[in-house]
């Protein structure tokens, strides 16, 4: 099997707010879109972001259509998590978690977009 492209495909209620947060805060662009439906990329991401309206009958399988969220970290590899933070902490996103950095060598810091979604900037250090 050759893999053409990816996609990471989330539930939201609002595509719109999502999608804004994306391309106001990390750069994302919208490729394509329809009623319930946003499709992102991102030069540097190596995969698209489809944002979907929560309740689409065309999502199936149907026992799966609930929204994303729990459990879920959209996680990016940036070179500079503390002036990325200061950018985007600035810009009015609401903050998760301020710069911390784990025992491991992972700094990083967690914003959240209007449905929810968290959205982390990773260094490794």
């Amino acid at each position: 099997m050759r893999i053409l492209g990816s996609a990471v495909s989330l539930n939201v209620p609002d595509p719109a707010a999502s999608a804004d947060f994306a391309r106001t805060h990390l750069g994302f662009t919208e490729e394509m879109s329809a009623d319930g439906f946003i499709a992102l990329t991102h030069p540097d991401a190596g995969y698209n972001l489809a944002l979907l309206r929560t309740g689409l009958p065309t999502f199936k399988p149907a026992r799966i259509a609930g929204p994303a969220g729990q459990g879920l970290l959209l996680a990016f590899v940036v070179e500079d998590v503390d002036a990325q933070f200061a950018r985007i902490s600035a810009a009015g996103a609401q903050v998760v978690t301020p710069p911390e950095t784990e025992p491991w060598g992972e700094r990083y810091c967690q914003f959240s977009d209007p449905n929810g979604l968290v959205w982390q900037l990773v260094q490794w250090v």
